[in-house]
């Protein structure tokens, strides 16, 4: 399985993040997290990480089977963070590996025809990644100060983000870390096949556009 239209729009879910932000609800916060899947699917998202280390495995095995449900009649894939058991048990359509984690060739090998993502935060990371064969895509970052991160943070920046573009090249790579519609074309610029984001895709939710809006902004600031 692969990713091949462009760009790359990835959701990354965070439970902690829609509890702070959203509207008064009877909803389970896992439903409403459901509700956010679909949302984003339907606006055009290509890609919803699942990264959710707080959860039990059996809450996530739930949330991953009710997100792939949820994305079933789109393009959207579902891939769950390290837990490559909890993604196979749940029907994922692949895993999202720590640098540190299971290397994405070895990954390979057990799950043939899994999606596999690889987060990265320097280029020779990126380079053991790419060159070790296995990975679909990878995520580079934190590329500008992020709220999830805090103020403390070290970021890379935009001239970091190219050079494990051309290092990775073709494998793709998505940008991370405080990205926004404002930060997107600089994030184009580089060659990035596109972005991971928590906030940037709560829409509505987060007193922003409407997440149909987000999704085609940043379809055309990729594609000029």
């Amino acid at each position: 399985m692969s990713l091949t239209a462009r760009p790359i729009l990835c959701l990354v879910t965070s439970l902690q993040h829609l509890e702070a932000r959203a509207r008064p609800s009877s909803d389970p916060p896992v439903a409403r997290l459901v509700d956010r899947i679909r949302e984003a699917a339907e606006a055009g998202v290509s890609l919803v990480q699942i990264r959710e280390p707080r959860l039990a495995a059996s809450t996530l095995h739930t949330l991953v089977r009710q997100a792939v449900d949820a994305v079933r009649d789109t393009s959207c894939r579902v891939v769950v963070n390290d837990r490559m058991d909890v993604a196979l048990a749940a029907g994922a359509h692949g895993v999202h590996l720590r640098a540190d984690s299971f290397a994405p060739g070895r990954t390979r090998a057990v799950w043939p025809s899994a999606l596999i993502g690889c987060s990265v935060h320097s280029q020779d990371e990126a380079v053991r990644c790419s060159g070790s064969g296995g990975a679909d895509y990878l995520v580079f970052g934190t590329v500008f100060p992020s709220e999830s991160k805090g103020p403390d943070h070290p970021v890379a920046g935009v001239e970091a983000l190219a050079a494990v573009v051309r290092a990775s090249s073709p494998l793709p790579v998505l940008a991370i870390g405080g990205v926004t519609l404002a930060s997107a074309p600089a994030i184009a610029a580089t060659g990035a096949a596109g972005v991971a984001a928590i906030a940037l895709f709560a829409g509505s939710a987060g007193n922003g556009p409407p997440l149909h809006e987000i999704v085609r902004r940043l379809r055309d600031t990729f594609q000029d």
